[in-house]
């Protein structure tokens, strides 16, 4: 019983020490100008916003986030972003795999006239480590998800890492 106890008490332990971890890659890595939306909340409203992910169209295919829409890094193109969403008001939320690329494509969407804009904390990775569901290009649930490279794959605690 006091091994299941400090067992326990490591796993939160360690779970913690991931999580500064991960605050301490994004802190280094953006300029929080743009709000961030953690996945609990995301997940509570998920039905009110507008997705963008913010990943290239091979990772989308991979596997997205339900209802997403791909609107790449790279090749993020503004006009087109705008022809689909008119409304400046719409709720969105961009993501990418850490919440890194989409803090970019907030920020255009932002000097673009875009009003409630939110970057999703962790990204799709943050999302599977909590057990959520991705969906695949078909729409059919997936556990893969494409870890961008294997430095950053050591953020993915769950689900199948692809490369390519």
């Amino acid at each position: 019983m006091r091994y299941l106890f400090l067992i326990i008490c490591f796993g939160i332990s360690m779970s913690g020490f991931s999580q500064k971890k991960l605050s301490k890659l994004l802190k280094q890595q953006n300029t929080e100008s743009i709000p961030y939306i953690s996945v609990d909340t995301l997940q509570q409203i998920q039905h009110e916003v507008i997705l963008l992910d913010s990943r290239e169209e091979k990772k989308f295919e991979t596997s997205h986030l339900k209802d997403a829409i791909c609107v790449g890094y790279d090749f993020f193109n503004l006009d087109s972003v705008k022809q689909k969403l008119p409304n400046k008001d719409s709720k969105i939320v961009v993501y990418c795999s850490l919440g890194i690329r989409s803090e970019d494509v907030a920020e255009k969407l932002k000097k673009a006239g875009y009003k409630n804009v939110l970057n999703l904390y962790g990204g799709i990775f943050e999302w599977k480590n909590k057990d959520l569901e991705v969906v695949n290009e078909n729409e059919k649930p997936t556990d893969s998800i494409h870890a961008f490279s294997k430095a950053w794959s050591k953020w993915l605690k769950k689900g199948v890492k692809v490369y390519e």
